[in-house]
């Protein structure tokens, strides 16, 4: 190789910077002891109603999420909702009786009803903060049951779409 006419010979070699982390010297960090993990309690404990009825919640939350809804579309093809007491409820259902449940209510069982299937966890984390206003998803609307609400509060919805219960928990 040649710098200006004179022969420099070849480059010296380019170590990395990980390369020179692999002749560091460690220190001996002693192990620590082995300790088994506790196990979370299966159930919170039957003297604690609350507590029960937060896990039962919590595990229907789960179950949603990971679960897709079948949502009605609207004339302009958006997701069907409706307002009730200042929140935006988006309307799905967990199957096609569900949705004929709901549709025979409203006294419209006879018209063709458009739906998609959607993610709970996609309605809950994208569309929800989509819509003006505080909003959540409605659960089988209109059923025996009453279906189920998941309403626009932290832990269920993003918290910067949640609306704040002044300490309720």
């Amino acid at each position: 190789m040649f710098d200006n006419g004179v022969d420099v010979g070849e480059p010296p070699a380019r170590r990395s910077k990980i390369a020179d982390l692999v002749d560091w010297p460690a220190p001996e960090a002693p192990l620590a002891p082995y300790e088994a993990p506790v196990p979370a309690p299966a159930a919170p404990p039957e003297d604690d109603p609350m507590a029960a009825a937060r896990h039962e919640f919590a595990v229907l939350l789960g179950e949603f999420r990971r679960t897709a809804a079948l949502v009605p579309l609207d004339e302009a093809g958006d997701l069907w909702s409706a307002e009730q007491n200042g929140v935006r409820w988006i309307c799905a259902f967990s199957d096609e009786e569900a949705l004929a449940r709901f549709a025979l209510a409203r006294g419209e069982s006879g018209r063709e009803w458009t739906y998609q299937a959607v993610l709970g966890a996609r309605l809950l984390d994208v569309m929800v903060p989509l819509l003006p206003g505080p909003a959540g998803v409605a659960l089988d609307a209109g059923s025996v049951d009453g279906g189920m609400l998941f309403p626009p509060v932290a832990g269920i919805v993003p918290d910067a779409v949640a609306v704040d219960l002044g300490g309720t928990r």
